[in-house]
């Protein structure tokens, strides 16, 4: 029973995360198109500052503390499908320490990338997401 509780814990911590993690490379996009200094664009900084303290690190640690949990409680630390699993939560997790830094910059006036880039990035953690999802529930190896 604890370990069913942990597992909804564990996907709701997950979509927190995931809902942050779209969301925040797309308000970068609007951004980008604010002038500097303006009330849009201090808009975007107060936004950006609560999404990334609010939600999105609070759900990356519980994502990370339940899935562990979860890994040892189901014995599953030795399956290479979690070890797969993990490299790509590693990715996800890096990719969460540049936004971090994105929105430090974006809060400096000091962004140096283009609507372009994060574009592409919006769509990063949508690949990582399938691939984690496909491996925790097809657990093909």
């Amino acid at each position: 029973m604890t370990y069913d509780w942990l597992k909804a814990f564990h996907i709701i911590a997950v979509i927190a995360w995931m809902a942050g993690m779209l969301y925040l490379p797309r308000l970068f996009v609007y951004h980008c198109g604010a002038e500097v200094g303006s009330r849009q664009s201090e808009t975007f900084k107060v936004m950006e500052q609560r999404l990334l303290k609010i939600i999105i690190n609070p759900s990356m640690l519980a994502t990370w503390a339940l899935g562990l949990w979860l890994a040892w409680a189901g014995s599953w630390l030795s399956a290479p499908w979690l070890h797969a699993k993990i490299v790509l939560v590693l990715v996800l997790s890096g990719l969460h320490g540049f936004a971090v830094r994105w929105v430090r910059d974006f809060g400096q006036d000091q962004n140096r990338y283009s609507v372009r880039f994060y574009r592409i990035i919006n769509e990063v953690p949508t690949v990582l997401m399938v691939a984690i999802v496909v491996l925790a529930v097809v657990k093909p190896f």
